[in-house]
């Protein structure tokens, strides 16, 4: 029995361009398979025969055809204006239909997949009529009314699995079949195009540089659209000073206690070895976003629409090794999707579903990129092979050159006093700082806190980690993300800072703490922080609170906890036995805070879904509590409201099967809401998300100072402090 074909539809009003895409979609596909081609405009029967001729179609070419039968057909005599001679398409592995009303309603149900072809009412007119010249000028209002009165009827571009905005510059086929891999319905038959996509080169170039971070994501992204930098912040700080582990990043703040010199690179060395600058630009850039169910990816002018959870949609793209890491890179990120997790994907990890207004994950994928190594000072330049690499790695070596001088600095531009010494004012300067408001106000952020303590003492959980939202709203002006960001990173350096930008969707991120790395060979690390002390104002006061830090027995049995909970999650797709802690309850020191920080480490088991191993420890325990499920849904209970990006996770997913995921805290999320087309009516939207463990032993008023501690930070670099109340 001959299996029925892919039928691929290409829809779309007159002169979008819909004839030229199937044909150069069509010659792409016979590389690997056959393909049988069809066009509407043979069966419709007169220019005002739009809906009879969906109806021929459907019934006399796409029902046979569906079933793999060949279908018989009456062609049109365009110039006699009658029924023409009777044709046959004969059935094939993929069978491409283009014409307005490919996609209709009665045709879907037996179509693959369905492509909207977008393009600008001046374009397709013109296009339109250069092709079939003084034949279609005459009927061009009669047939657009015929495709107006369907449309308000059966609205195919929004049923549509892609939409691309073909512009004629020879873009959108190539741009389509990337589209086409991601739709599952195509995924089996597209086998060998994937396939192809595994033995691209990545070609590699290292220079000896150490060029201004900030300057050199300004000079190559800062028009970008869709841009990712992730940030090692304070990796000028720890790879000048060899300090410890007790150290971490401690420039910027008050003197503390002498770092103790060690000869093995300390834990914040390692995390602040690399910072990785690119955009989803070139043949291979792509971006996803997924919201409650739904991926939408963009590679170049087209956009799919793919249903289903997001680790299973990662599944199909990252964890299998694409390419090889070249010679003396020594970094685990060798291109691939960089971006965020939203805390809401928890409803695919045994949490329940709550919308949240930012999206629930949001990458891009980098065919291209920057890596700085701030070990060894070097810049590396990272490309797949395509026909834009040589062009963009000329360009990436006159940045880098462009921006590497004598002394490094936190930042490209000045926005106020660029002083760090310890309580030195370096944050934005505006005339007020913006006025946030919290979700919650101090009495009823302490009732919830009871409310966790009563949770705990019936035994529906341990840990509960409570938190709240604080929101701004200000012009789009004075929301000014990128130099908002250079003041944080200037303000509280951290190793897995990180600057995201996806159109009007900003994340400012200054976060001390690892969520998950997996190692290209499959070694996996997860470092949770529980327990935070703010700096002093002297050294001998700052000695103090890390002292307090370091006996307090609360801290410590909130942060084991913890670490109990992430061995459990790691042992799901952990080779048996091990799982080990190899760092517990340690003290690390940052610009504005001590924390307290634990090591797991684990060994993954070969042929594991990588996606899946993710999956299993997100969201990061830190920001759930123990045991996790329950305790999530005690604290939707709680909380009342979305904690969006906060809470998630920031990170790489690379093509050698690699990832390093950071926690999103102390992130400060910016959406920008369009007004009425002048600038000073655009607004922005700032949220910034902080919370802590509750416990049992807890006090009340010492959680939520502490809360007051993690806003400290991101809120005195912004020149605003905590709402009262």
């Amino acid at each position: 029995m001959t299996p029925a074909p892919v039928i691929i539809a290409i829809d779309g009003r007159s002169g979008a361009g819909k004839t030229t895409l199937a044909i150069e979609l069509a010659a792409r596909l016979r590389n690997h398979h056959k393909v049988a081609l069809f066009h509407l405009e043979d069966i419709y029967p007169g220019w005002n025969g739009l809906t009879a001729g969906i109806e021929r179609y459907v019934s006399t070419v796409l029902t046979p055809l569906s079933r793999a039968e060949p279908a018989t057909w009456t062609s049109w005599d365009w110039d006699r204006h009658y029924d023409g001679d009777t044709r046959v398409t004969l059935p094939a592995e993929i069978v491409v239909i283009e014409g307005v009303g490919a996609a209709a309603a009665d045709a879907r149900p037996l179509l693959s997949a369905v492509i909207w072809a977008d393009s600008p009412d001046d374009i397709r007119r013109k296009r339109a009529l250069d092709r079939d010249g003084g034949t279609y000028e005459p009927f061009w209002d009669q047939w657009a009314e015929q495709e107006d009165a369907w449309l308000a009827a059966d609205d195919v571009p929004h049923e549509a699995d892609i939409r691309v905005l073909n512009n004629a510059d020879g873009s959108a086929p190539a741009d389509v079949l990337q589209a086409l891999a991601y739709l599952p319905a195509l995924g089996p038959a597209l086998v060998p195009e994937l396939a192809a996509r595994r033995g691209i080169r990545l070609r590699a170039e290292r220079l000896d540089a150490r060029p201004d971070a900030a300057a050199l994501f300004e000079n190559l992204y800062g028009g970008s659209a869709n841009t990712v930098w992730l940030d090692s912040s304070n990796a000028d700080i720890t790879n000048s000073d060899s300090s410890s582990a007790s150290t971490g990043a401690l420039a910027n703040t008050p003197a503390g206690p002498p770092a103790e010199q060690s000869l093995a690179p300390s834990p914040a060395t390692e995390r602040s070895r690399f910072s990785i600058l690119a955009d989803d630009g070139g043949t291979y850039g792509q971006a996803v976003t997924h919201r409650s169910g739904e991926s939408v990816i963009t590679a170049g002018s087209a956009t799919a629409r793919v249903p289903g959870p997001f680790f299973r949609w990662l599944d199909t793209v990252w964890g299998r090794r694409a390419v090889r890491t070249p010679d003396g890179y020594p970094g685990d990120f060798t291109l691939g999707w960089l971006g965020c997790l939203g805390y809401e994907l928890k409803r695919e990890t045994g949490g329940t579903d709550v919308a949240a207004p930012t999206p629930d994950a949001a990458l891009i994928f980098a065919g291209r990129a920057v890596v700085l190594d701030h070990v060894e000072g070097t810049a590396w330049l990272l490309a797949l092979e395509a026909p834009d690499a040589d062009s963009w790695l000329t360009d990436a070596r006159a940045a880098v050159a462009a921006t590497t001088h004598s002394t490094p600095s936190f930042g490209s531009q000045t926005i106020g006093e660029t002083t760090t010494h310890a309580g030195a004012s370096n944050g934005v300067v505006r005339p007020v700082g913006p006025a946030f408001s919290s979700r919650d106000t101090e009495p009823s952020y302490l009732a919830k806190i009871a409310a966790a303590q009563h949770e705990i003492r019936e035994g529906n959980s341990y840990e509960v980690c409570l938190t709240t939202t604080l929101t701004a709203r200000l012009s789009a002006a004075e929301a000014a993300p990128w130099p908002t960001y250079l003041a944080l990173r200037r303000k509280n350096p951290a190793p897995f800072a990180s600057y995201l930008r996806f159109g009007g969707l900003t994340v400012a991120s200054t976060s001390p703490e690892r969520f998950l790395r997996i190692t290209s060979d499959g070694g996996m690390r997860a470092e949770p922080i529980k327990g935070t002390r703010r700096r002093g104002a002297d050294p001998e006061r700052d000695r103090q609170l890390r002292e307090d830090l370091a006996a307090s027995l609360k801290d410590r049995a909130e942060n084991i906890m913890i670490v109990d909970l992430l061995r459990n999650d790691l042992s799901h797709f952990a080779e048996p036995g091990s799982v080990t802690v190899s760092r517990l309850c340690e003290i690390e020191s940052y610009a504005t805070v001590h924390q307290m920080v634990s090591t797991i480490d684990a060994r993954l088991l070969p042929g594991s879904p990588r996606a899946e191993a993710v999956a299993a420890c997100f969201p990061a325990g830190s920001m759930t509590g123990a045991p996790k499920i329950s305790t999530m849904a005690i604290l939707d209970r709680l909380e009342e409201g979305p904690r969006g990006l906060y809470s998630g996770a920031i990170g790489y997913f690379s093509l050698n099967g690699a990832t390093d995921l950071a926690v999103a805290i102390r992130t400060l999320v910016t959406t920008a809401e369009a007004g009425d087309g002048s600038e000073q009516a655009a607004t922005a939207e700032l949220t910034l998300g902080v919370g802590g463990a509750i416990t049992a032993d807890s006090v009340p008023d010492e959680e939520y100072d502490e809360i007051r501690v993690k806003a400290h930070g991101v809120l005195s670099a912004l020149g605003a402090d905590f709402p009262g109340g």
